[in-house]
């Protein structure tokens, strides 16, 4: 095989031509994922269906039936909440439901997430996706994690989780959706008060004017004025109408309070009263005080066993009414500066009605005019009622968790990774920034690289799967010419952070960095070269003319593909494979043993040759390398002796970066730095060890020239 290699340049190129196709035909003949028929599903799903509707309505929903009853129904996620995945396309789903909201089966469509596309079985997704048998609409629903309250967790799918975080999320929508518009749920309710409950141990002595001045005691008072206006326009308008000198006078004064508080039920009614009130008063059950003149809230029509059609209770847009057997009369009132009332009652308010002390209420007093022998008109006037906190306990009003948008939750979810990445690209950019610094401690350079490459292969590729690919580019170059959105790409937190990183690089120093660092593949390539040389395995290296000539490989590659991805994006994901990241890092070999072969022969070329994919395969690279026209810096230091006559970081350069006449080429440069080592060291830089013999000699002969003197 090395044989091969080293000396046959046509016979090489055909392996590599051979390779690429043989991972794109495998690509193609597996993983095509064909849209499916729903109707055969559906009648899966429904064996007892004898019928089986046109999808029609709004939202659009297949209705299924069992002779002529309803038995459940049917959606595709992509009519009701149509959400686009990683590829930048929506996975398209059948959901079906019971008439009570049950979900009954889930099963996909169709779908162009590479990830799936490429390697991991549909067996897989079914499993994941039969999770949702027998939970229900209303239920909440979240992708991995721990219990928490009342969410409900799913498995994810490892390699696969963004794809069927968003599938749980076009799932959910739609089913509400359809749910909602079919009655199944109800709309989303408001958010209740927690039922306050009353301190019985908080008392104060206070008068009248002390309770109604801190709003203990609320009053209602109409003039026959206010009344006169709010029948105008009715059929009573001219009925009981006050003349203009009566305008002015009192119609209703109406007080009205909560009686079983403490401080407001025994200052009115004494402490006797009060105790015999309560004593009456079932769990959870009020009392309402209400003290009148003029207009009677209790009415003259008002008979044994009816309701009082005068005054009712307002909360929550709730009323509640009374009748004989809630009212008490009450005969006498001991508080201190009490006026005169020619009516008082207290009224009850049952267990069953809920009425909440801690929620603020309403007395409304109904006012009625006779237009005929048995016709009248009403009209309405309200007092607010609020409870003062000194005479309640109120429990804490608790929220409900804000819905996460699937992006917040993917970046909350992924929290430890963006911290961890965070500080590995910090110290990147340190070690760039004080590269001339750290090259000059050659043992330490070399160490801090080799553990920031294992940092790499093990936290970035293999625990994170954090490896970019081209199909990265097209799906973002699709997106740029079509309806662009943030969110697609914030989707990965971890490849979006290291695309942040290499787009960041590439404008200050090109591709290198990207490819020497925080490339996975790439750093596994080259530590198992760095061991392959340690143990003394044999290397070779093409010549000079071949090596340069199938550098151009992988940039007939990228274009081919990109080619590809203005057609199909699905189909240049598929040709794709000729990156083996997705073996490697996101399905960890598991996968058709072709694939794994094609990853291994790859690695195992890599021991005798560093970086031999990156160097004539890999599209991503070329992709990059494309940057290198707009990079500000050049960083790399270079001496006028560099390729002429001195070649020695030509020669060590692992990657043949450098070309013959001392140029770095930074098209094809990993940024090692390997040969900033030799830059400045003494020892090993011809150009400095002959200026260090200079020195060596003018100061042996400004001595000599000493001593002579």
């Amino acid at each position: 095989m090395l044989f091969f290699l080293s000396y046959s340049k046509n016979k090489l190129t055909l392996l590599l031509v051979l390779l690429l196709c043989f991972a794109q035909f495998s690509a193609h003949a597996l993983f095509v994922s064909e849209p499916r028929d729903p109707l055969p599903l559906i009648n899966q799903i429904f064996p007892q269906a004898t019928k089986v509707s046109d999808k029609a309505g709004e939202p659009l929903i297949w209705t299924v039936y069992q002779q002529e009853e309803i038995i459940g129904y049917a959606f595709e996620t992509n009519d009701i909440a149509k959400i686009p995945a990683y590829s930048g396309e929506p996975v398209n789903m059948l959901v079906a439901i019971d008439s009570k909201g049950v979900y009954l089966g889930a099963k996909v469509l169709e779908h162009h997430e590479p990830i799936i596309l490429a390697g991991i079985p549909e067996s897989k997704l079914w499993k994941f996706s039969d999770q949702y048998n027998g939970l229900n609409v209303s239920d909440r629903l979240k992708v991995g994690g721990n219990a928490k309250g009342d969410i409900i967790h799913l498995d994810g799918l490892s390699g696969a989780t963004v794809t069927v975080m968003v599938m749980n999320v076009a799932i959910t929508k739609s089913a509400t959706k359809v749910a909602r518009s079919l009655g199944i749920i109800d709309e989303a309710e408001e958010i209740k008060q927690p039922m306050a409950t009353v301190l019985p141990n908080v008392y104060k002595k206070a008068d009248w004017q002390t309770l109604l001045g801190d709003g203990s005691i609320r009053k209602l008072y109409l003039d026959r004025n206010k009344v006169d206006e709010a029948f105008v326009g009715t059929e009573a308008e001219n009925i009981e109408q006050a003349t203009p000198e009566q305008k002015g006078d009192m119609f209703a004064e109406v007080y009205y309070a909560q009686a079983d508080i403490p401080t407001i039920g025994r200052n009115l009614l004494g402490d006797s009263e009060y105790q015999w009130l309560m004593s009456t008063l079932k769990p959870n059950e009020h009392a309402i005080i209400v003290l009148g003149n003029g207009y009677s809230f209790k009415g003259s029509g008002y008979v044994r066993g009816g309701i009082f059609d005068r005054i009712q209770i307002l909360q929550n847009e709730t009323a509640f009414a009374f009748r004989d057997l809630d009212q008490i009369r009450v005969t006498d009132l001991f508080i201190s500066g009490v006026p005169h009332f020619k009516e008082m009652s207290l009224f009850i308010v049952r267990e069953h009605q809920e009425f909440n002390p801690g929620v603020d209420w309403q007395f409304e007093l109904l006012v009625r005019r006779q237009v005929g022998a048995v016709d009248s008109v009403f009209t309405s006037f309200k007092g607010s009622y609020h409870g003062l906190d000194q005479y309640l306990n109120r429990p804490p009003i608790i929220l409900p968790e804000p819905e996460l948008t699937l992006t917040q939750q993917v970046w909350q979810d992924k929290q430890t990774e963006v911290i961890i990445l965070s500080i590995l690209m910090t110290l990147l950019l340190a070690t760039l920034f004080f590269q001339d610094v750290l090259v000059r401690h050659p043992t330490f350079m070399h160490n801090f690289r080799h553990g920031f490459l294992i940092v790499t292969v093990v936290f970035i590729g293999w625990m994170w799967g954090g490896q970019l690919s081209v199909v990265n580019v097209f799906t973002f170059l699709q997106a740029f010419m079509s309806d662009f959105s943030w969110d697609l790409f914030l989707l990965d937190p971890v490849i979006f952070m290291l695309w942040g990183a290499a787009a960041v690089t590439m404008l200050l120093w090109g591709r290198a960095v990207y490819c020497g660092w925080l490339c996975p593949f790439g750093a596994l390539q080259e530590l198992i070269n760095v061991f392959a040389r340690y143990i003394k395995i044999p290397q070779f290296e093409l010549p000079w003319a071949v090596h340069e000539r199938l550098w151009a490989i992988k940039y007939l590659v990228l274009l081919g593909l990109f080619a590809l991805s203005l057609d199909s994006l699905a189909l240049a994901e598929q040709f794709a494979e000729i990156e083996p990241f997705k073996t490697t890092f996101l399905l960890k070999f598991d996968r058709e043993w072709p694939f794994i072969a094609y990853a291994l022969i790859l690695l195992t070329i890599n021991i005798f040759n560093r970086k031999f994919f990156c160097r004539y395969l890999c599209p991503l690279g070329a992709a990059l390398s494309t940057s290198n026209s707009v990079r500000l810096f050049s960083w790399l230091r270079r001496r006028p002796e560099c390729g002429q006559p001195c070649k020695t970081c030509a020669k060590e350069c692992e990657i043949q970066a450098i070309n013959p006449d001392g140029v770095i080429n930074m098209r094809e440069c990993h940024y090692c730095l390997d040969c900033q080592v030799t830059y400045f060291n003494e020892e090993k830089c011809p150009p400095l060890k002959k200026l260090a013999r200079k020195k060596a000699k003018y100061k042996a002969t400004e001595i000599e020239t000493v001593n002579v003197a």
